[in-house]
């Protein structure tokens, strides 16, 4: 049961800061027992049930309401919806055109409750799968690529938090132990308990000026004189680009690292700059492609593959590893001696890869050593069980991926379950796992719910969770009549599926511990900053308004960092950006394929054929599409898949631009991200490409 102060009113959930626009998450908080356990209700309709909230939240969304919001007939609609529930388990895939919103996590999220009313988590066949477009973005994510969070999926400490132990209070020894363990991966014998294990030596965020990629920018040449870029042709790629050169001319020094001189590689040359006013120093090092470097690539079933060097990089092209480890190197060189605390973290680093540097020695790193008998870990439960400090690893949950061998570099082509598990192809995080969370695939006695696609089951002769996969439960000896043998969602602290976002953090004692420290609880909830549960937005540039809840039509927390803003008068057209088939993201390495320019050769307006009959533009007309913040000049593509939606009782047309152009490479053209709004997601921060106002003419 949830706090009985919760409520969701006019576009607002509980807890609502007008002047600082964030919330305070308490009255989203559970009903807790006297052994602060969430209580639970006698019956799914009682007042403030999860189940009940729920029901309530989601009444205003009937079929016709869904219909006047998106423009999709509800017929449709419940075809969809019937589809789903006659056709159990089924799977979501979604792409970036639902992540790149303002609402994109809690996009996402609808399809995680959806799943788990559906009951298809954890069984096979039934999943959600990002298609991530790239071959390793599941695992520059696992290794913290992006800035919310450290390896292996570690709650980034904030600056609130002075020690080690201020951040095991805050985050739960499910945080803690994967934090020492990753700061002896990165500092070694360095890193002791008399030392906080190295914790000082981590930068911290601040958690009233959060990081975000996009509002960087802002920053440059104040708070960064420097800028090291690796492989991203953000010139291209940011949204309302015209704001990324002019901060880059503030740096002192830019550095580059690419295959190709990308826009961003020379961006002193773009249109309307003078070279002679910019005194930025630029260095370009040119990469390796990724057949010229040994490495894994993870994809988005969590399948760590290994991949070994095809061919010799060109001339001085080198692997990003080289890169980095010549630089690091010679930066240990530079601060040898050095007693200034600040330098510390570079002389103290564990830096042992190798000359050339071996990718192999990085993944054994990720898999992590007892730091006793310097041993590889042969299993995650190697790590799981080792007294605290005791062992490293660089990413907690690549755990045994080499403690037995390189694992990542398994072919084996045998599936004895039917299943297409392939258990013996490559290795999966965590523990070959294939399925997440298949213990949901589970009856409460431990057998599965659909015995011809069994996943696991609990085998009561052997007294252990055994099956065709890998049993996702915290103890394969704790039977299903166990607290932990109950567990189908073991790292979420309810143990449960999570429908309601709730502030909850579990194992924090009833009584206070008898030393007066603060108890280091287990798990704490992750929570999402913009509300419990899922709720419809306008984006940031809507041709209507929100017929929910018209006084907070928008998300109230996203930022928006574009200074210009369009109206739906001025520009009464809706634009959506997308990839083509011959080019790849901002175009860096395609644009430079004589044979994908043949056949892509420049970007387009795709507009409707009502649009075009409309305006009196034909196939092939050349257009001016403009936005608040830009403007470009393209020819017209009119096509039957872009039509007239009927949103909120009103005709809404939508032009479609791909986005992968810029002014060098071997095929130039305008960039669609000067038409673009750099609007976030309060959550994830990913920009709003999807939508904007535009205005199109001849």
């Amino acid at each position: 049961k949830v706090n009985p102060e919760y409520k969701f009113e006019d576009g607002l959930f509980s807890g609502f800061d007008t002047e600082k626009k964030k919330y305070d998450t308490a009255s989203w908080a559970y009903q807790l027992n006297a052994e602060n356990k969430p209580v639970i209700a006698a019956s799914l309709d009682e007042p403030d049930t999860v189940f009940s909230i729920i029901k309530k939240h989601y009444s205003r969304y009937t079929m016709e309401v869904a219909e006047n919001i998106s423009g999709i007939p509800a017929a449709k609609i419940k075809e969809i919806a019937d589809t789903l529930i006659n056709n159990k388990p089924g799977s979501f895939l979604y792409a970036l055109g639902m992540t790149q919103h303002t609402t994109a996590v809690q996009g996402i999220r609808c399809y995680a409750v959806i799943q788990l009313l559906l009951g298809n988590i954890g069984k096979a066949g039934g999943s959600i799968q990002a298609l991530r477009g790239e071959p390793n973005v599941q695992g520059s994510t696992d290794m913290a690529n992006l800035i919310g969070q450290l390896p292996g999926y570690i709650s980034n400490p904030s600056n609130a938090q002075k020690t080690l132990r201020d951040y095991a209070v805050k985050y739960g020894s499910a945080n803690h132990r994967p934090m020492v363990a990753l700061l002896k991966a990165w500092f070694g014998e360095n890193a002791t308990e008399a030392n906080d294990y190295g914790y000082e030596w981590i930068p911290k965020t601040d958690p009233n000026n959060m990081p975000n990629f996009v509002k960087m920018y802002a920053k440059m040449g104040e708070q960064f004189k420097m800028v090291f870029s690796v492989g991203s042709n953000s010139l291209i790629s940011i949204p309302d680009c015209s704001m990324v050169g002019p901060a880059y001319d503030k740096l002192e020094m830019f550095v580059d690292v690419d295959i190709f001189e990308t826009e961003t590689a020379q961006f002193w040359r773009r249109p309307g700059a003078d070279p002679k006013k910019i005194q930025t120093e630029v260095i370009f090092l040119p990469a390796a492609f990724v057949y010229e470097k040994a490495g894994t690539m993870t994809n988005s079933s969590r399948l760590i593959q290994w991949k070994e060097e095809a061919l010799k990089p060109l001339n001085d092209c080198k692997p990003d590893l080289d890169i980095i480890d010549e630089i690091f190197k010679d930066l240990q060189k530079l601060y040898a001696g050095s007693t200034d605390p600040k330098d510390a973290p570079i002389l103290k680093a564990r830096w042992n890869y190798g000359h050339p540097a071996s990718a192999l020695k990085v993944l054994h790193e990720l898999n992590g050593y007892n730091e006793t008998n310097g041993q590889l870990l042969s299993v995650l439960g190697d790590y799981l069980n080792a007294p605290l400090g005791t062992v490293s690893t660089g990413c907690w949950i690549y755990a045994g991926v080499t403690g037995k061998g390189n694992l990542a570099a398994r072919r084996g082509q045998k599936d004895k379950t039917g299943l297409a598990l392939n258990r013996d192809f490559a290795y999966s995080w965590p523990a070959n796992i294939r399925v997440l969370y298949n213990r949901a695939s589970c009856d409460e006695k431990g057998q599965p719910l659909d015995p011809e696609h069994a996943l696991i089951w609990w085998d009561a002769a052997k007294g252990e969770w055994t099956g065709n996969d890998g049993p996702d439960v915290p103890d394969k000896k704790k039977g299903p009549d166990t607290p932990e043998g109950k567990m189908a969602f073991r790292m979420n602290p309810e143990g449960v599926g999570r429908l309601f976002a709730a502030t909850y953090t579990s194992g924090v004692p009833v009584t206070a511990p008898a030393d007066g420290k603060p108890a280091i609880p287990t798990r704490p909830a992750g929570m999402l900053v913009d509300g419990p549960l899922p709720e419809f937005y306008e984006p940031t540039e809507s041709p209507t308004k929100n017929i929910l809840h018209p006084k907070v039509d928008k998300s109230p927390m996203a930022p928006v960092i574009s200074t210009k803003i369009g109206s739906a008068e001025e520009y009464p057209y809706v634009l959506t950006t997308y990839g083509v088939t011959e080019h790849f993201c901002a175009g860096g390495i395609t644009r430079n394929i004589p044979y994908l320019n043949e056949i892509m050769p420049e970007p387009f307006a795709e507009i409707s054929k009502n649009l075009g009959s409309k305006l009196g533009i034909k196939d092939g007309d050349t257009v001016e599409v403009s936005s608040a913040r830009g403007k470009v000049t393209v020819h017209a593509l009119v096509t039957d898949r872009l039509q007239t939606y009927k949103v909120n009782g009103k005709d809404t047309e939508t032009i479609g631009m791909p986005w992968s152009w810029g002014f060098a490479s071997l095929s130039p053209g305008p960039s669609t991200n000067h038409l673009t709004m750099a609007s976030l997601d309060p959550g994830a921060g990913t920009p709003e490409y999807k939508v904007c106002l535009v205005n199109v003419r001849r």
